[in-house]
């Protein structure tokens, strides 16, 4: 009996490690955002197609995740923030990992292929090869600009969302590629602000590394005062309503506060408030503008 409680117990924690791969936050949220894209379509997708669409893009997005992890496992060793990460520390074999995150990829492209459609399937092994290759292998290590340029696979899914519906490209969801573009700099920045040394420890050209903390300030707050400008796009355009406007300066507002705070009168945890803030920016922003998106205002 002790035993069996063992296995199972060695059997949890290696389900946890692999999952751990797939960075299930960071693909629940850009999951959000593709789900988002489809409804703003203006037509109402069945619930197979989203269910498909959700599943492949989903895949695609923890596979990636999951090279990440096998291509980053030496800088990952480094920093305090990765470094339990279970390929760095030899939970699972590098190989193992790369299987599966080969068999994520290779699901979820297919999924959208056959259930969905070739246009989404394109898009989404463009964006996997832009996260996993392109911005992992090169960018990251190249330039302070990486995420600026790398940004940009990740601001994807609500145009995978988008195509899945539509089997179209549209100005309206790069709209909303262009807001997550805009949003992922002082995302990541206060995030690099705050782990600064750990990036230096890893030799990556992140921009607190490369050009200073208080330039690295500069930058995040500039960028939360385009991203507010850029958020305003939907409801300039006549895509989202007073809602989301309302919803969407709330939000930017607060993110600029602590941009503000972060540039002008910081203490040691501001940086990883503004990160966070961050995240529940986006998160809220698209939900709002779901929420508008079925608001019937005569």
């Amino acid at each position: 009996m002790i035993r069996t409680h063992g296995l199972y117990a060695t059997a949890w924690l290696r389900w946890q490690d692999y999952l751990m791969l797939t960075k299930p936050k960071v693909v629940a949220l850009l999951l959000l955002t593709a789900l988002v894209g489809m409804y703003l379509t203006g037509q109402v997708p069945s619930l197979s197609r989203v269910l498909l669409a959700l599943t492949g893009i989903g895949l695609a997005a923890g596979g990636a995740a999951a090279i990440n992890h096998v291509l980053d496992r030496h800088i990952d060793l480094r920093m305090a923030r990765t470094q339990h990460r279970p390929v760095a520390r030899g939970r699972i074999e590098t190989h193992h990992a790369m299987t599966f995150a080969l068999l994520l990829c290779t699901g979820g492209i297919t999924t959208l292929w056959l259930g969905v459609n070739g246009l989404t399937a394109w898009l989404t092994a463009c964006s996997l090869i832009g996260y996993a290759v392109v911005y992992t292998v090169w960018l990251k290590r190249a330039t302070p600009q990486n995420i600026v340029i790398g940004g940009l696979a990740g601001a994807m899914p609500p145009l995978l969302g988008w195509t899945a519906v539509t089997g179209a490209l549209d100005p309206h969801a790069l709209l909303l590629v262009a807001i997550i573009f805009t949003w992922t700099p002082p995302h990541f920045w206060a995030l690099a602000i705050h782990r600064r040394d750990d990036y230096a420890r890893a030799n990556i050209p992140m921009l607190p590394v490369t050009h200073g903390i208080e330039f690295t300030k500069t930058c995040v707050l500039l960028y939360t005062l385009l991203l507010t400008l850029i958020c305003l796009l939907p409801w300039v355009v006549g895509m989202a309503g007073w809602g989301y406007l309302l919803g969407s300066v709330c939000l930017n507002l607060r993110f600029i506060h602590w941009a503000w705070r972060l540039k002008f009168s910081p203490d040691a945890q501001t940086a990883i408030h503004c990160f966070k803030f961050s995240i529940t920016h986006l998160m809220v922003l698209f939900v709002v503008l779901l929420a508008d998106h079925w608001i019937d205002y005569g």
